[in-house]
Protein backbone atom coordinates (compact mmCIF):
# COMPACT_ATOMS: atom_id res chain seq x y z
CA UNK A 1 0.00 0.00 0.00
CA UNK A 2 1.36 3.42 -1.00
CA UNK A 3 0.30 6.05 1.53
CA UNK A 4 0.39 9.59 0.13
CA UNK A 5 -1.98 11.31 2.56
CA UNK A 6 0.50 12.45 5.20
CA UNK A 7 -1.05 15.94 5.27
CA UNK A 8 -4.13 14.31 6.80
CA UNK A 9 -2.14 12.35 9.38
CA UNK A 10 1.12 10.46 9.52
CA UNK A 11 2.23 7.36 11.40
CA UNK A 12 3.23 7.81 15.05
CA UNK A 13 6.98 7.58 15.55
CA UNK A 14 8.26 4.66 17.59
CA UNK A 15 10.37 6.89 19.84
CA UNK A 16 7.33 9.09 20.47
CA UNK A 17 5.20 6.11 21.49
CA UNK A 18 7.99 4.82 23.72
CA UNK A 19 8.23 8.19 25.46
CA UNK A 20 4.45 8.30 25.93
CA UNK A 21 3.99 4.73 27.13
CA UNK A 22 5.04 5.17 30.81
CA UNK A 23 2.54 8.01 31.21
CA UNK A 24 -0.23 5.80 29.86
CA UNK A 25 0.61 2.89 32.18
CA UNK A 26 2.47 2.81 35.49
CA UNK A 27 3.19 6.54 35.67
CA UNK A 28 -0.38 7.69 35.03
CA UNK A 29 -1.51 10.56 37.24
CA UNK A 30 -3.31 13.89 37.16
CA UNK A 31 -0.81 16.73 36.91
CA UNK A 32 -3.05 18.81 39.18
CA UNK A 33 -3.05 16.27 42.02
CA UNK A 34 -0.96 17.02 45.11
CA UNK A 35 0.37 13.51 45.77
CA UNK A 36 3.66 12.14 44.44
CA UNK A 37 2.19 10.62 41.30
CA UNK A 38 0.54 13.94 40.47
CA UNK A 39 3.77 15.81 41.12
CA UNK A 40 5.67 13.49 38.79
CA UNK A 41 3.06 14.07 36.10
CA UNK A 42 3.32 17.83 36.63
CA UNK A 43 7.10 17.70 36.30
CA UNK A 44 6.80 15.72 33.07
CA UNK A 45 4.25 18.20 31.72
CA UNK A 46 6.48 21.18 32.48
CA UNK A 47 9.52 19.44 31.04
CA UNK A 48 7.56 18.88 27.82
CA UNK A 49 6.52 22.53 27.83
CA UNK A 50 10.15 23.64 28.13
CA UNK A 51 11.25 21.35 25.30
CA UNK A 52 8.49 22.55 22.97
CA UNK A 53 9.35 26.15 23.82
CA UNK A 54 13.02 25.55 23.04
CA UNK A 55 12.22 24.31 19.53
CA UNK A 56 10.02 27.34 18.88
CA UNK A 57 12.49 29.82 20.44
CA UNK A 58 9.76 30.71 22.90
CA UNK A 59 9.30 30.97 26.66
CA UNK A 60 7.75 27.98 28.45
CA UNK A 61 4.99 30.17 29.85
CA UNK A 62 3.88 31.00 26.30
CA UNK A 63 3.07 27.36 25.48
CA UNK A 64 -0.57 26.26 25.81
CA UNK A 65 -1.23 22.56 25.28
CA UNK A 66 -4.49 21.81 23.45
CA UNK A 67 -6.26 18.78 21.99
CA UNK A 68 -4.95 19.55 18.49
CA UNK A 69 -4.65 22.11 15.73
CA UNK A 70 -8.38 22.78 15.44
CA UNK A 71 -8.70 23.70 19.09
CA UNK A 72 -5.54 25.80 18.93
CA UNK A 73 -6.92 27.72 15.94
CA UNK A 74 -10.28 28.26 17.65
CA UNK A 75 -8.62 29.40 20.86
CA UNK A 76 -6.36 31.84 19.02
CA UNK A 77 -8.93 33.44 16.72
CA UNK A 78 -11.86 33.56 19.13
CA UNK A 79 -9.88 34.04 22.32
CA UNK A 80 -7.74 36.92 21.04
CA UNK A 81 -10.65 38.65 19.28
CA UNK A 82 -12.92 38.52 22.32
CA UNK A 83 -10.17 39.64 24.69
CA UNK A 84 -9.16 42.59 22.53
CA UNK A 85 -12.74 43.73 22.09
CA UNK A 86 -13.15 43.73 25.86
CA UNK A 87 -10.30 46.25 26.02
CA UNK A 88 -11.61 48.39 23.16
CA UNK A 89 -15.17 48.00 21.87
CA UNK A 90 -14.34 49.30 18.38
CA UNK A 91 -12.27 46.19 17.66
CA UNK A 92 -14.96 44.23 15.87
CA UNK A 93 -13.27 42.88 12.74
CA UNK A 94 -11.52 39.55 12.17
CA UNK A 95 -9.29 39.33 9.09
CA UNK A 96 -8.25 36.00 7.56
CA UNK A 97 -6.95 34.88 4.21
CA UNK A 98 -9.45 33.28 1.84
CA UNK A 99 -7.53 29.98 1.91
CA UNK A 100 -7.37 29.30 5.64
CA UNK A 101 -8.17 25.96 7.23
CA UNK A 102 -11.86 25.61 8.17
CA UNK A 103 -10.89 25.82 11.84
CA UNK A 104 -9.87 29.44 11.26
CA UNK A 105 -12.56 30.43 8.76
CA UNK A 106 -15.35 28.90 10.84
CA UNK A 107 -14.01 30.54 14.00
CA UNK A 108 -14.22 33.91 12.26
CA UNK A 109 -17.71 33.05 10.99
CA UNK A 110 -18.81 32.08 14.51
CA UNK A 111 -17.62 35.43 15.84
CA UNK A 112 -19.63 37.17 13.12
CA UNK A 113 -22.72 35.03 13.67
CA UNK A 114 -22.88 35.03 17.45
CA UNK A 115 -20.70 37.85 18.78
CA UNK A 116 -21.23 40.85 16.52
CA UNK A 117 -17.92 40.78 14.69
CA UNK A 118 -17.36 41.26 10.96
CA UNK A 119 -15.30 38.64 9.14
CA UNK A 120 -13.08 39.86 6.29
CA UNK A 121 -11.34 37.46 3.91
CA UNK A 122 -8.21 38.65 2.13
CA UNK A 123 -8.16 37.53 -1.53
CA UNK A 124 -5.21 35.53 -2.83
CA UNK A 125 -3.53 35.37 -6.22
CA UNK A 126 -3.67 32.41 -8.61
CA UNK A 127 -1.05 30.54 -6.55
CA UNK A 128 -2.80 31.11 -3.24
CA UNK A 129 -0.45 33.85 -2.05
CA UNK A 130 -1.60 36.68 0.21
CA UNK A 131 0.21 39.72 -1.15
CA UNK A 132 1.39 42.43 1.25
CA UNK A 133 -0.73 44.96 -0.63
CA UNK A 134 -3.92 42.92 -0.27
CA UNK A 135 -3.23 42.26 3.40
CA UNK A 136 -2.55 45.91 4.18
CA UNK A 137 -5.70 46.95 2.34
CA UNK A 138 -7.78 44.45 4.33
CA UNK A 139 -6.46 45.73 7.66
CA UNK A 140 -7.32 49.31 6.67
CA UNK A 141 -10.48 48.60 4.75
CA UNK A 142 -13.19 49.47 7.26
CA UNK A 143 -14.05 52.01 9.93
CA UNK A 144 -14.10 49.22 12.52
CA UNK A 145 -10.77 48.23 14.05
CA UNK A 146 -9.28 44.77 13.59
CA UNK A 147 -9.28 42.54 16.66
CA UNK A 148 -7.13 39.75 15.19
CA UNK A 149 -5.77 38.58 11.84
CA UNK A 150 -4.88 35.03 10.83
CA UNK A 151 -2.80 33.80 7.88
CA UNK A 152 -1.50 30.24 7.71
CA UNK A 153 2.20 29.57 7.22
CA UNK A 154 1.64 26.73 4.72
CA UNK A 155 -1.58 25.64 3.05
CA UNK A 156 -2.82 22.13 3.69
CA UNK A 157 -4.43 21.66 0.26
CA UNK A 158 -2.16 23.34 -2.29
CA UNK A 159 1.10 23.77 -0.37
CA UNK A 160 1.39 27.55 -0.69
CA UNK A 161 3.98 28.98 1.72
CA UNK A 162 3.12 32.49 2.84
CA UNK A 163 5.64 35.21 3.68
CA UNK A 164 4.25 35.42 7.18
CA UNK A 165 7.18 37.50 8.42
CA UNK A 166 6.35 40.30 5.96
CA UNK A 167 2.66 40.09 6.86
CA UNK A 168 3.48 40.19 10.57
CA UNK A 169 5.40 43.43 10.05
CA UNK A 170 2.36 44.97 8.37
CA UNK A 171 0.09 43.76 11.17
CA UNK A 172 2.44 45.19 13.78
CA UNK A 173 2.40 48.57 12.01
CA UNK A 174 -1.39 48.55 12.39
CA UNK A 175 -1.29 47.32 15.99
CA UNK A 176 -3.01 44.04 15.05
CA UNK A 177 -1.94 40.65 16.48
CA UNK A 178 -1.31 38.09 13.72
CA UNK A 179 -2.00 34.40 14.34
CA UNK A 180 -0.56 31.77 12.01
CA UNK A 181 -1.71 28.19 11.58
CA UNK A 182 1.58 26.32 11.20
CA UNK A 183 0.12 22.81 11.42
CA UNK A 184 1.30 21.79 7.93
CA UNK A 185 4.63 23.59 8.24
CA UNK A 186 6.01 21.64 11.19
CA UNK A 187 8.93 19.44 10.24
CA UNK A 188 9.42 21.17 6.89
CA UNK A 189 9.71 24.92 7.55
CA UNK A 190 11.52 26.83 10.35
CA UNK A 191 9.26 27.56 13.32
CA UNK A 192 11.21 30.24 15.17
CA UNK A 193 8.36 32.39 16.46
CA UNK A 194 10.63 35.35 17.13
CA UNK A 195 11.88 35.33 13.53
CA UNK A 196 8.35 34.90 12.16
CA UNK A 197 7.19 37.92 14.16
CA UNK A 198 3.68 36.58 14.79
CA UNK A 199 1.66 36.95 17.99
CA UNK A 200 0.29 33.40 18.09
CA UNK A 201 0.96 30.11 16.30
CA UNK A 202 -0.84 26.74 16.16
CA UNK A 203 0.62 23.23 15.86
CA UNK A 204 -0.78 19.69 15.83
CA UNK A 205 1.15 16.63 16.95
CA UNK A 206 -0.34 14.04 14.61
CA UNK A 207 1.20 15.74 11.57
CA UNK A 208 4.71 15.05 12.91
CA UNK A 209 4.45 11.66 14.59
CA UNK A 210 2.20 11.68 17.67
CA UNK A 211 -1.20 10.03 17.88
CA UNK A 212 -4.09 12.48 17.35
CA UNK A 213 -5.23 14.40 20.40
CA UNK A 214 -2.42 16.82 21.26
CA UNK A 215 -1.58 20.26 19.91
CA UNK A 216 -0.08 23.58 20.92
CA UNK A 217 -1.00 27.21 20.83
CA UNK A 218 2.02 29.44 21.24
CA UNK A 219 0.79 32.75 22.60
CA UNK A 220 3.28 35.60 22.60
CA UNK A 221 3.78 37.53 25.81
CA UNK A 222 1.37 40.43 26.05
CA UNK A 223 -1.17 38.95 23.62
CA UNK A 224 -4.53 38.93 25.42
CA UNK A 225 -6.68 35.81 25.39
CA UNK A 226 -10.15 34.99 26.67
CA UNK A 227 -10.36 31.27 27.53
CA UNK A 228 -13.00 29.30 25.65
CA UNK A 229 -13.36 26.55 28.28
CA UNK A 230 -14.54 27.09 31.84
CA UNK A 231 -13.23 24.75 34.50
CA UNK A 232 -10.17 24.19 36.61
CA UNK A 233 -7.99 26.93 35.16
CA UNK A 234 -5.36 24.64 33.68
CA UNK A 235 -2.61 25.91 31.37
CA UNK A 236 -2.20 29.06 33.47
CA UNK A 237 -5.90 29.81 33.20
CA UNK A 238 -5.93 29.77 29.41
CA UNK A 239 -7.28 26.29 28.67
CA UNK A 240 -9.19 24.35 31.32
CA UNK A 241 -9.22 20.56 31.15
CA UNK A 242 -7.15 17.75 32.64
CA UNK A 243 -3.69 17.87 31.12
CA UNK A 244 -2.76 15.16 28.61
CA UNK A 245 0.66 14.39 30.04
CA UNK A 246 1.40 11.51 27.68
CA UNK A 247 0.41 13.62 24.70
CA UNK A 248 2.55 16.55 25.80
CA UNK A 249 5.56 14.30 26.35
CA UNK A 250 5.05 12.72 22.93
CA UNK A 251 4.68 16.09 21.25
CA UNK A 252 7.93 17.32 22.76
CA UNK A 253 9.80 14.31 21.37
CA UNK A 254 8.10 14.55 17.97
CA UNK A 255 8.82 18.26 17.62
CA UNK A 256 12.46 17.83 18.62
CA UNK A 257 12.92 15.02 16.10
CA UNK A 258 11.11 16.96 13.39
CA UNK A 259 13.33 19.98 13.92
CA UNK A 260 16.53 17.90 14.01
CA UNK A 261 15.60 16.22 10.71
CA UNK A 262 13.90 19.21 9.10
CA UNK A 263 16.47 20.33 6.54
CA UNK A 264 17.23 16.83 5.23
CA UNK A 265 13.53 15.88 5.29
CA UNK A 266 12.58 19.00 3.33
CA UNK A 267 15.35 18.45 0.78
CA UNK A 268 14.46 14.80 0.21
CA UNK A 269 10.71 15.42 0.01
CA UNK A 270 11.16 18.37 -2.36
CA UNK A 271 13.04 16.09 -4.77
CA UNK A 272 10.26 13.49 -4.57
CA UNK A 273 7.58 16.17 -4.90
CA UNK A 274 9.22 17.55 -8.03
CA UNK A 275 9.49 14.04 -9.46
CA UNK A 276 5.78 13.49 -8.77
CA UNK A 277 4.75 16.81 -10.32
CA UNK A 278 6.86 16.26 -13.43
CA UNK A 279 5.59 12.71 -13.80
CA UNK A 280 1.92 13.59 -13.45
CA UNK A 281 2.12 16.58 -15.81
CA UNK A 282 3.96 14.51 -18.42
CA UNK A 283 1.84 11.36 -18.24
CA UNK A 284 -1.68 12.25 -17.09
CA UNK A 285 -3.92 13.72 -19.83
CA UNK A 286 -4.95 17.30 -19.09
CA UNK A 287 -3.42 17.40 -15.60
CA UNK A 288 -3.11 20.89 -14.08
CA UNK A 289 -0.90 21.71 -11.09
CA UNK A 290 -2.72 23.75 -8.46
CA UNK A 291 -0.85 26.11 -6.18
CA UNK A 292 2.75 27.28 -6.57
CA UNK A 293 5.05 25.90 -9.26
CA UNK A 294 8.39 25.00 -7.64
CA UNK A 295 10.05 24.67 -11.06
CA UNK A 296 9.42 28.41 -11.46
CA UNK A 297 10.95 29.17 -8.07
CA UNK A 298 7.61 29.62 -6.31
CA UNK A 299 7.51 28.68 -2.62
CA UNK A 300 5.67 25.40 -2.12
CA UNK A 301 5.60 22.98 0.80
CA UNK A 302 8.11 20.21 0.13
CA UNK A 303 5.61 17.50 1.00
CA UNK A 304 2.67 18.68 -1.13
CA UNK A 305 1.60 18.17 -4.74
CA UNK A 306 -1.98 18.84 -5.86
CA UNK A 307 -3.64 18.67 -9.23
CA UNK A 308 -6.91 19.08 -11.05
CA UNK A 309 -7.85 16.50 -13.68
CA UNK A 310 -10.48 18.25 -15.84
CA UNK A 311 -13.15 15.90 -17.11
CA UNK A 312 -13.07 13.48 -14.19
CA UNK A 313 -14.30 13.60 -10.61
CA UNK A 314 -11.63 13.85 -7.94
CA UNK A 315 -13.46 11.50 -5.58
CA UNK A 316 -13.69 8.90 -8.34
CA UNK A 317 -9.96 9.19 -8.96
CA UNK A 318 -9.35 8.71 -5.24
CA UNK A 319 -11.51 5.56 -5.12
CA UNK A 320 -9.97 4.08 -8.26
CA UNK A 321 -6.45 4.78 -7.00
CA UNK A 322 -7.25 2.92 -3.81
CA UNK A 323 -8.06 -0.18 -5.87
CA UNK A 324 -4.47 0.12 -7.10
CA UNK A 325 -3.17 0.45 -3.52
CA UNK A 326 -2.47 4.19 -3.72
CA UNK A 327 -4.00 6.29 -0.94
CA UNK A 328 -4.43 10.02 -1.61
CA UNK A 329 -6.95 12.75 -0.79
CA UNK A 330 -9.33 14.97 -2.68
CA UNK A 331 -8.69 17.93 -0.35
CA UNK A 332 -8.66 18.74 3.36
CA UNK A 333 -9.35 15.64 5.46
CA UNK A 334 -10.68 17.95 8.17
CA UNK A 335 -13.74 18.84 6.09
CA UNK A 336 -15.43 15.57 6.97
CA UNK A 337 -18.23 14.53 4.67
CA UNK A 338 -18.23 17.78 2.69
CA UNK A 339 -19.40 17.53 -0.92
CA UNK A 340 -18.76 21.20 -1.67
CA UNK A 341 -15.86 22.17 -3.95
CA UNK A 342 -12.76 23.29 -2.11
CA UNK A 343 -12.93 26.90 -0.94
CA UNK A 344 -9.17 27.02 -1.44
CA UNK A 345 -9.41 26.18 -5.12
CA UNK A 346 -12.32 28.51 -5.80
CA UNK A 347 -10.35 31.28 -4.07
CA UNK A 348 -7.68 30.75 -6.74
CA UNK A 349 -10.30 31.57 -9.36
CA UNK A 350 -11.07 28.00 -10.41
CA UNK A 351 -14.66 27.15 -11.24
CA UNK A 352 -16.53 24.75 -8.94
CA UNK A 353 -16.54 22.24 -11.80
CA UNK A 354 -12.75 22.27 -12.12
CA UNK A 355 -12.29 22.35 -8.33
CA UNK A 356 -14.31 19.12 -8.07
CA UNK A 357 -11.59 17.33 -10.06
CA UNK A 358 -8.87 17.97 -7.46
CA UNK A 359 -6.58 15.33 -5.97
CA UNK A 360 -3.90 15.96 -3.33
CA UNK A 361 -0.75 13.89 -2.83
CA UNK A 362 1.20 14.50 0.38
CA UNK A 363 4.55 12.92 1.22
CA UNK A 364 6.03 11.69 4.49
CA UNK A 365 9.33 10.69 6.01
CA UNK A 366 9.10 7.13 4.62
CA UNK A 367 7.94 7.95 1.07
CA UNK A 368 10.24 6.43 -1.57
CA UNK A 369 11.09 7.18 -5.19
CA UNK A 370 9.62 3.82 -6.18
CA UNK A 371 6.32 4.75 -4.54
CA UNK A 372 6.24 8.07 -6.38
CA UNK A 373 6.80 6.37 -9.73
CA UNK A 374 4.11 3.78 -8.97
CA UNK A 375 1.66 6.52 -7.97
CA UNK A 376 2.31 8.38 -11.23
CA UNK A 377 1.68 5.22 -13.26
CA UNK A 378 -1.50 4.44 -11.35
CA UNK A 379 -2.79 8.00 -11.73
CA UNK A 380 -2.15 7.97 -15.47
CA UNK A 381 -4.00 4.66 -15.82
CA UNK A 382 -6.97 5.81 -13.74
CA UNK A 383 -7.45 9.21 -15.39
CA UNK A 384 -6.93 7.83 -18.89
CA UNK A 385 -9.56 5.16 -18.25
CA UNK A 386 -12.03 7.68 -16.83
CA UNK A 387 -11.59 10.00 -19.82
CA UNK A 388 -12.08 7.21 -22.34
CA UNK A 389 -15.32 7.55 -24.37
Amino acid sequence: MIYLDHAATTAPRRDVLEAMWPWLTGEFGNASSHHERGRRAARALEDARERVAAVLNARPGEIVFTSGGTEADNLAVKGIALARRERRHERTRVVTSAVEHPAVLDSAADLARYDGFTATRVPVDARGVVTPEAFRAALRGDDAEVAVASVMLANNEIGTVQDVTALAEIAAEQGVPLHSDAVQAAGTLPLDVRALGVSALSLAGHKIGTPPGIGVLWLGRGTPLRPLFSGGGHERGRRSGTSTVAGAVGLAVALERAEAEREEHARRCAELRDRLIAGVLANVPGAVLTGPDPSAGEARLATNASFCFPGVNGETVLVDLETRDVLVSSGSACSAGSTEPSHVLTALGLSPEIASTAVRYSLGRDTTEQEIDAAVRATAEVVTALLAP
